[in-house]
């Protein structure tokens, strides 16, 4: 007779290896925010170091999580995008602290868990227009795309303009050059982990010009430094709060987004509540970690498409990148020359949201755009959406179209005009 069992185990065992396979597919596309996110950080305020090491806890806790509880393949890292809003944005632009960004974190992401328990989440959905929400999208790439040319210095700040081409005879430059053409050359070829393979070879090309710094050879992480503890002591000031709202949004909206899109392609569309539940829950985490937020990687389809389907691919993937902090000291080298690409990539590939905005609509149009242009050009996310917000209402009153305006929309419309009258008044 047949052993059966020994059929069964086969199969287990493929299933296993199906499994870890996919959660390490995961892993080699993702771990490139490690480096990026790191970077990103690091001009908020905090060392490399701690950055990446934040990252590194953020992406490991998350992904567990969404296996353990959601018991889902996917992968939630530090958002791209999310992260420049928290840098630029809440600490460099609203002269915050990055304790006190961090606080802002922390409230954004308590109201993110609140939609995700509540009804409020479809209301907020409802309310925010379809062509805003892709405005948002599509400024974020923008703004991505600029601040990947300033790391890589193909363009720099300009004395009569605001910006200005590169010294195109400089090593930096020719080396994100390079980098940059390898890097499409392996996105559009859809090489699997392409932005590892990026990274790497731009820091091959650094060394081979010169500009690599090789001196860091061991983690310098002043643990003290590590003691992220959100501060409310800006608690008192008007930006503190304007800084939630377009964090709160931001988060509610892509994730959303991201998960509905995932989830289809899994097929597990009815695992939605409990999944969008844990990135809230995962967004929290970050406040303490000492990073933006998480969301749900965008990479998640090459886990899909390595037949991933269950906990034990996002297990993997964690694991592998809570042992990534033994590399540190190697990724800390990685040049903003062999970064900026991905920075690059990931903005164009945002900024094609843009596509879904009514062009022949122009009470949709208009408002869109200003959000789009807005956000690069005054290089801050929250004063462009700002002036999409405020703007959307007016074109609507004046085409006779206020039906289409809903009470929730008016009232965020009202606090981001009421947040220009303040900061015109120097309150």
């Amino acid at each position: 007779m047949p052993n059966n069992n020994n059929t069964g185990l086969e199969a287990t065992n493929v299933k296993w290896r199906t499994e870890i396979i996919a959660g390490l597919v995961g892993y080699l596309t993702t771990v490139y925010i490690v480096a990026v996110n790191g970077s990103i950080l690091s001009e908020a305020g905090i060392s490399l170091e701690a950055g990446m090491l934040a990252t590194i806890l953020a992406s490991f806790v998350g992904t567990v999580l969404m296996g353990l509880f959601a018991k889902l393949p996917l992968i939630l890292i530090p958002g791209m995008g999310i992260n420049a809003l928290f840098a630029y944005s809440i600490v460099e632009g609203a002269g915050l602290t990055f304790q006190e960004g961090l606080a802002v974190v922390l409230i954004a992401s308590v109201l993110f868990i609140i939609t995700a328990f509540s009804r409020l989440g479809i209301l907020l959905k409802e309310a925010i227009p379809e062509s805003l929400k892709h405005a948002i999208t599509g400024g974020l790439g923008f703004f991505l795309i600029l601040i990947g040319l300033e790391k890589s210095e193909l363009v720099v700040s300009g004395t009569n303009t605001i910006v200005a081409i590169g010294d195109f005879t400089s090593p930096t430059v020719i080396v994100s050059l390079l980098t940059l053409f390898i890097a499409i050359f392996l996105f559009i070829k859809n090489v699997p982990a392409n932005f590892l393979i990026t990274m790497i070879s731009g820091t091959v090309l650094a060394y081979l010009f010169g500009i690599l710094d090789t001196g860091k050879s061991t983690v310098s992480v002043n643990m003290n430094e590590m003691l992220f503890i959100p501060s409310f002591t800006a608690v008192d000031e008007l930006a503190f709060w304007l800084a939630i709202f377009p964090l709160a949004m931001i988060l509610i909206f892509e994730n959303m987004g991201l998960l509905h899109g995932q989830l289809h392609m899994l097929k597990r569309d009815n695992s939605y509540k409990k999944a969008y539940q844990v990135t809230a829950f995962s967004s929290l985490t970050c406040a303490f970690f000492g990073t933006s937020p998480t969301v749900s990687a965008a990479e998640n389809a090459a886990v899909i498409a390595s037949n991933g389907r269950s906990r034990k691919a996002a297990v993997t993937a964690g694991l592998l990148f809570l042992a990534t902090f033994f590399i540190i000291p190697w990724i800390s080298m990685i040049p903003n020359a062999a970064i900026s690409p991905i920075l690059i990539i990931v903005g164009v590939l945002m900024a094609q949201n843009i596509r879904h905005v009514p062009l022949d609509d122009l009470s949709e149009a208009l408002p869109a755009f200003l959000i789009v242009a807005l956000i690069p050009f005054t290089y801050s996310i929250a004063d462009g959406m700002a002036f999409g917000f405020i703007a959307y209402p007016i074109v609507k009153l004046a085409l006779g179209k206020q039906k289409e305006l809903s009470v929730t929309l008016i009232v965020i419309s009202t606090l981001f005009l009421f947040d220009f009258i303040i900061k015109m008044s120097g309150i």
